[in-house]
């Protein structure tokens, strides 16, 4: 029961909601297990989502089953700040593939996403979309070396460039050779599969251009941010992409 204490009930509630919303068959006595508590504590959870209008239907009894109600849609959807962002630029992407399959309406779906967002959101999302730029695909013999760069790293890479923190990073070329960097992650830019960072590099004081696959460590410095810099200071590094 050691994970009971480091879930609040908030936490429990955000998961009891994507327990109930995929579908699974679940009983109480498996979303207990899930979080680490007791059935008694998880049916007090799932009251508190019904309250809250989550059409939750559990049968009485530690077995009981859990399930939402059949005639229950999608309707409002909640994301949180990164969420979001990453849903955009997702569909951003997408749109900017060309392909017509199954993508006709992706344009409406993100004009519906951004219309549904507050003020503040907004306002936050369209700043981040200004640091994120679509390429040409990536020629092939970039795609022959190509590896999807670790999960950890994008997330911490992800984290640094929405909070405008700097990161110390292990960078490889295509050389080979290892070289430790400070940068600032302005702008992402995606040569479809291929993401670059467009930053500044204290090492060499000048901007230059890191292929988010040849990071093989990075490290956070929150205490260390960065005044956004004018896409326009950054073409000089652009130039030769193709040979990186």
């Amino acid at each position: 029961m050691a994970r009971s204490t480091t879930l609040s009930r908030l936490d429990r509630l955000e998961m009891i909601t994507a327990l109930a919303k995929s579908g699974e068959p679940l009983t109480i006595g498996d979303i207990a297990m899930e979080l680490g508590v007791s059935s008694r504590t998880a049916s007090r959870d799932i009251e508190i989502l019904r309250d809250r209008g989550l059409p939750i239907e559990a049968d009485r009894g530690r077995g009981g089953g859990v399930r939402l109600q059949r005639n229950w849609g999608v309707g409002r959807l909640s994301l949180n700040y990164t969420e979001a962002v990453d849903l955009l630029i997702s569909l951003a992407a997408a749109e900017q593939s060309g392909s017509p399959l199954f993508m006709a309406q992706l344009g409406g779906v993100r004009r519906k996403l951004v219309a549904s967002f507050s003020p503040a959101m907004a306002f936050k999302i369209n700043d981040i979309k200004s640091r994120i730029r679509i390429g040409k695909s990536a020629p092939a013999h970039l795609l022959s070396q190509y590896r999807a760069p670790a999960v950890e790293i994008v997330g911490t890479l992800h984290q640094a460039f929405l909070d405008r923190s700097a990161i110390s990073i292990t960078y490889t070329t295509v050389a080979g050779e290892e070289s430790q960097r400070i940068i600032e992650p302005h702008y992402l830019l995606l040569s479809s599969p291929i993401w670059y960072v467009l930053a500044w590099d204290e090492l060499r004081q000048d901007v230059r251009t890191f292929r988010c696959d040849r990071i093989t460590s990075l490290v956070t410095a929150p205490d260390r941010t960065f005044r956004l810099r004018a896409i326009g200071d950054f073409q000089t590094s652009l130039e030769g992409i193709d040979n990186i």
